[in-house]
């Protein structure tokens, strides 16, 4: 378990992250200076429906995997060879309901099986605006959970993990299935989930001027998203925070302290708590949007997927 050696490798104490390492503070000058540059945010809008699903993928020799071709898009199956856990972590991308499936969620993949003990990953590369606005991407995640029912999976040994809006999806998801008194997966793991697109949280305008994502501009997706269409941005099958949490499975909310989406996961995560759903809302301070890309590279990013590892290994029942 290569990556899995790596989070657990050295001290035991998990880092300190009351001040930014400097590992991420040069990840977030990167990040400031790349979405200042216009050339490069063109150069960037212009891939972000470009999906990386069929590219080739070499993952570590003690995983298998296989590319699932549905009628309206495709899917990757990550197996660890040799395991009889039951488990499977249902995966849903980021990217703003605009961004296709990128490679980095491979590396997402492995690592989600890593940490859950050989636990299979199916990652989605669903539908996205605007060619395929709402509902596309809910239906596709609706079919990936039944595709999973269909496939030997039971409900209460599927995982829901996301970020941005692949967070809000998930939560979308299980929003759709309560209304259909569907039984609900194990649990959700969302990383710095999109839940209000209505942009209503404090943070928007608190973090206006040092998230180095999406501050500084009301040009950015967060304020002028084509994947709601002409639909109610409050429909919680949109904005997940508006919904009934009642009865959802425990949730890990991670989010950075800087984000303008802070207020997406905090105000979820209050709501969900006081209808009885069992939540853990960690907030990295000095952190950006979705900075567990940082893998195993950041000090910050290490100890928010050691937490990963320990609520993975709570709901998984081995």
């Amino acid at each position: 378990m290569a990556l899995l050696d790596k989070l657990t490798s050295g001290s035991s104490t998990p880092p300190d992250t009351s001040g930014m390492s400097k590992q991420a503070k040069l990840v977030c000058e990167l990040v400031a200076d790349f979405n200042s540059n216009n050339l490069l945010t063109q150069i960037r809008n212009n891939n972000r429906s470009k999906s990386d699903i069929d590219k080739t993928y070499k993952y570590p020799d003690h995983f298998t995997s296989e590319l699932i071709e549905t009628k309206n898009f495709k899917m990757e199956l990550l197996k660890w060879k040799n395991s009889h856990n039951p488990y499977v972590v249902l995966q849903f991308h980021g990217g703003g309901y605009v961004g296709a499936f990128k490679t980095q969620y491979r590396m997402f993949a492995g690592l989600y099986s890593e940490l859950g003990k050989g636990a299979s990953v199916l990652s989605i590369d669903y539908r996205v605006a605007p060619e395929n606005p709402y509902p596309a991407a809910l239906n596709d995640a609706l079919y990936a959970y039944d595709w999973l029912l269909n496939h030997g999976y039971s409900e209460n040994h599927i995982i829901l993990a996301g970020d941005s809006a692949g967070g809000g999806l998930a939560m979308a998801l299980c929003h759709y299935l309560t209304d259909r008194d569907r039984i609900l997966p194990a649990g959700i793991v969302a990383m710095s989930p999109w839940t209000d697109l209505t942009a209503s949280g404090s943070s928007y305008t608190e973090n206006f001027e040092i998230d180095p994502l999406f501050g500084n501009t009301n040009e950015s997706l967060i304020y002028n998203s084509v994947y709601p269409g002409n639909h109610d941005l409050t429909d919680p099958y949109i904005s997940p925070l508006f919904g009934d949490f009642t009865g959802f499975p425990p949730m890990l909310i991670q989010v950075g302290s800087n984000e303008m989406l802070l207020s997406d996961s905090i105000l979820v995560a209050e709501k969900a708590k006081s209808q009885g759903v069992k939540v853990r809302l960690s907030i990295y301070e000095n952190m950006f949007h979705v900075f567990q890309m940082g893998m195993t590279l950041m000090p910050e990013s290490k100890k928010a997927w050691v937490e990963v590892s320990k609520f993975l290994e709570q709901m998984m029942v081995l």
